[in-house]
């Protein structure tokens, strides 16, 4: 049985570009202020936008290896590591409430951290010195991801940091480097802060309640589906807090939002 700690809250992380490691970005500067503020975790759960499987995935290892999934980036990128170890005793807990939740899991010994997870990791955590699991992303539908977040939901009660990893919005065929974030993007930003702060969890998985900005903010859905599972884990009854917004290339969506806890984090 894992220890007990303090409650922790389930964060959405939108983790930008593999280059933000390179930049000064703000968004960065948010995540290290808000590590001030949390309590340590006892480990890491963290689900990703770049790893989805059916039946879910649950890592363990020692260390994790470092997944360079990317490409036609900076060389010093595909030298950083994050040699997080794993957690047997925790991934053995998750997969007990996978069950619960009546979904599918298989354990993947070997696999390691995608930039999605180590990239926001090593910005909070950069000594990789807190045990980590990375789950995928179920491949069904939004009521699969509601599920996943509901069985991840208990651990924050017993010292877990819970992580979705992905991107408030992420449409790379509009992204611009130099100039400013489009009105649709700002649109979109705008929708989900008024839907996760006033407590709308039913307008995030109902396509009929999407705004007309909603496809092209997410083309595809894996950017967005950890935000599903961030609020479920965080109680899908509370609203979230925004704790950060901005962009990166224009209109790639930087926001950070927490769930489940009061007060400023």
């Amino acid at each position: 049985m894992i220890a007990k700690g303090p409650i922790l809250p389930s964060l959405f992380i939108s983790h930008g570009a593999p280059d933000i490691l390179l930049s000064k970005h703000e968004a960065l500067a948010a995540l290290q202020d808000l590590v001030v503020r949390l309590p340590r975790p006892g480990a890491i759960v963290v689900v990703s936008a770049h790893w989805a499987a059916d039946p879910i995935g649950v890592t363990v290892g020692e260390p994790l290896p470092t997944i360079h999934d990317f490409g036609g980036f900076p060389d010093p990128l595909y030298a950083m590591q994050y040699p997080a170890s794993g957690d047997r005793r925790l991934a053995d807990q998750l997969m007990r409430r996978l069950d619960e939740e009546g979904l599918g899991h298989q354990l993947y010994d070997g696999r390691g951290l995608d930039h999605g997870a180590w990239i926001p990791l090593k910005t909070m955590f950069p000594d990789a010195d807190i045990p980590v699991v990375q789950v995928s992303l179920p491949t069904g539908s939004m009521e699969d991801l509601t599920r996943l977040g509901t069985a991840l939901g208990p651990l924050r009660h017993q010292g877990m940091l819970i992580i979705g990893s992905g991107g408030s919005t992420h449409n790379l065929r509009a992204l611009n480097r130099l100039g400013k974030a489009d009105d649709w993007a700002i649109e979109f930003e705008q929708w989900l802060l008024e839907s996760i702060e006033c407590g709308g969890f039913d307008r995030l998985v109902t396509p009929e309640l999407f705004p007309p900005t909603f496809h092209r903010a997410h083309p595809t859905l894996e950017h967005y589906a950890p935000l599903v599972v961030a609020w479920a884990a965080g109680g899908r009854d509370r609203p979230g807090r925004r704790l950060h917004h901005s962009f990166s290339y224009g209109n790639l969506g930087m926001s950070l939002f927490s769930f489940g806890t009061n007060g400023n984090v």
